[in-house]
């Protein structure tokens, strides 16, 4: 069964091990289409990963963090390529990812804090930012459009960020997959009454 764990791990690892990809691209080479089969091969291996490792019943909490963890750094590097090939796609944004790095380092600090760990919620909220990052980095490095696409991702990002720190303030202990706030106020209320 040592075989079925590395499936989806491979899958999750691939979004980390695109970033250098990324930077290349950016840097030496931004070609849209390499751009473009990048953010698809990430947006698949993000889906996949999940549905496999619930097929083949090796979906542990491991593998859920590694998942965010490889999501953080793949749009990382994303958000690198977009502001060095379409700086001012990015700057125009300022006031807004500052809230949201700032929302974003606080969900961190809170989770740290209170669970030992980050948090793993796979809340719908983010699985909808995820979409949104998608949309908004393949218009920009892949069709050289997006402003609209980009503001949207950042203002869907501060929705999931709020959410998250609203449910890390809600549960009483670290628990994965928690797709909303209600369901964590449920969690919660069931285990004090």
């Amino acid at each position: 069964m040592i075989w079925a764990r590395r499936i989806p791990v491979a899958l999750t690892l691939l979004r980390a091990t695109l970033v250098p990809v990324l930077i290349w691209l950016a840097l030496a080479n931004p070609s849209r289409l390499a751009f473009g089969l990048c953010l698809v091969a990430a947006l698949m291996s993000d889906i996949l990963d999940g549905i496999v490792a619930r097929r083949l019943r090796v979906a542990e909490d491991a593998l859920r963090r590694l998942d965010s963890s490889a999501d953080t750094v793949f749009y990382m590097g994303a958000a690198f390529a977009a502001w060095w090939v379409h700086p001012s796609a990015i700057t125009s944004h300022i006031p807004a990812l500052a809230v949201l790095v700032l929302l974003e380092i606080s969900r961190y600090a809170v989770d740290l804090r209170k669970f030992g760990r980050e948090a793993s919620y796979h809340a719908w909220s983010s699985k909808v930012w995820g979409i949104a990052l998608f949309c908004g980095f393949f218009a920009l490095l892949a069709l050289n459009r997006g402003s609209f696409a980009i503001a949207l991702a950042i203002y869907v990002g501060i929705a999931a960020d709020i959410e998250g720190l609203a449910i890390s303030f809600m549960l009483p202990e670290w628990r994965a997959d928690v797709p909303t706030f209600f369901h964590a106020y449920r969690l919660a209320s069931s285990r004090a009454g």
